[in-house]
């Protein structure tokens, strides 16, 4: 780590608001990836007629415990069914013990219910509870969005930075096909794609990691414009160190700081992006959890406001907290900005 790089670390820390974010959104993404095990309908440890399980990690079929099925039981009947019939049985629950895609229709009335002592938020139109399916969808929005990001930066770095490098008829070549590729209609793309491969995680963030790099490589393509003809990068070629020497170890470093500063932005973008596609119904396959999909029943179902007050509100403080952390790191990479958060 370069003397530069740790005081501009250092200035991002001062940044209180931007430092606070920060741990404020890491430690809520770290913890929404145990959500698999912690929000969840399946018990973390179960007892069962002097044998012991953990549903939270293994599959257990329904006839291990009672009946002639293959599939895995609903735990919370289990329970109740071994109570009645008076057999052993202990279930340590998860923290908040809801299913993202089971529906709840024990209470009386028809879903959607309102915020209760079980549901904290509520359940959805389909009696899925509102809190879990944000949870989930939170893990599935940011994992999404980081790989996208990292997906589009590396596309951007190499793009942008080959351009930039060779310059010329290459750099014109390249450019030109850009355009071209920059014009064509992002939706029906995914609607065409998703028509025939159909709808998923990984089949959507190609699609979008296609177009996000675009902005990027412009400015990575300008970065090594610049940086290339710069003395120390001269004397490397009169020094006859290798194209790939010249470009990795002495220019790509100096051209990070478009990459480092618009990162928080990327992730802005994919979150949105990825919620705006499930809004509209060409995102992730339901019942997948998604912040669109909860949108979308909140806008069809404007007598229960719970469901999108709770998902914007979500959406709005994660987006805010992305926003916070990109201002902090591009002010720390600002020679201009000053030291103005000690």
């Amino acid at each position: 780590m370069t003397e530069l790089t740790k005081q501009r670390l250092a200035k991002f820390r001062r940044n209180r608001l931007a430092w606070f974010s920060f741990v404020i959104l890491a430690a809520a993404y770290l913890l929404s990836l145990t959500s698999p095990w912690l929000v969840n309908d399946k018990p973390l440890f179960l007892k069962y007629n002097g044998k012991f399980y953990c549903p939270a990690l293994f599959h257990y079929p329904q006839n291990e415990f009672y009946g002639n099925y293959a599939t895995e039981p609903d735990y919370k009947e289990l329970v109740e069914y071994a109570r009645q019939n008076s057999v052993d049985v202990f279930a340590l629950f998860p923290p908040i013990p809801w299913s993202p895609v089971k529906s709840q229709l024990t209470a009386s009335g028809s879903p959607p219910y309102s915020p209760s002592a079980q549901h904290w938020l509520g359940t959805d139109a389909h009696g899925r509870d509102v809190f879990s399916r944000l949870i989930h969808g939170f893990r599935i929005c940011m994992s999404f969005s980081i790989l996208l990001s990292l997906i589009g930066t590396f596309l951007g770095i190499v793009i942008g930075g080959v351009q930039g490098y060779l310059g010329g008829k290459t750099d014109i070549i390249f450019q030109r096909l850009i355009e071209i590729w920059a014009a064509l209609p992002f939706l029906y793309v995914v609607i065409l794609l998703g028509s025939i491969y159909g709808q998923g995680f990984w089949l959507l963030a190609v699609i979008m990691a296609a177009f996000s790099w675009i902005g990027l490589s412009y400015y990575m393509r300008a970065e090594f414009f610049k940086i290339k003809n710069m003395q120390f990068v001269k004397a490397a070629a009169v020094l006859g160190l290798s194209h790939k020497r010249i470009f990795f170890k002495e220019i790509l470093p100096n051209a990070l700081t478009p990459v480092i500063t618009l990162f928080p932005f990327s992730l802005i973008g994919g979150i949105s992006g990825l919620t705006s596609l499930d809004f509209l119904g060409f995102g992730l396959q339901p019942p997948t959890p998604s912040w669109g999909d909860l949108l979308s029943q909140g806008l069809t179902n404007l007598y229960a406001p719970w469901i999108a007050v709770f998902t914007i509100a979500a959406l709005f403080i994660t987006l805010m907290l992305a926003s916070f952390i990109g201002e902090g790191i591009r002010d720390a990479f600002d020679p201009k900005s000053g030291d103005r958060f000690r």
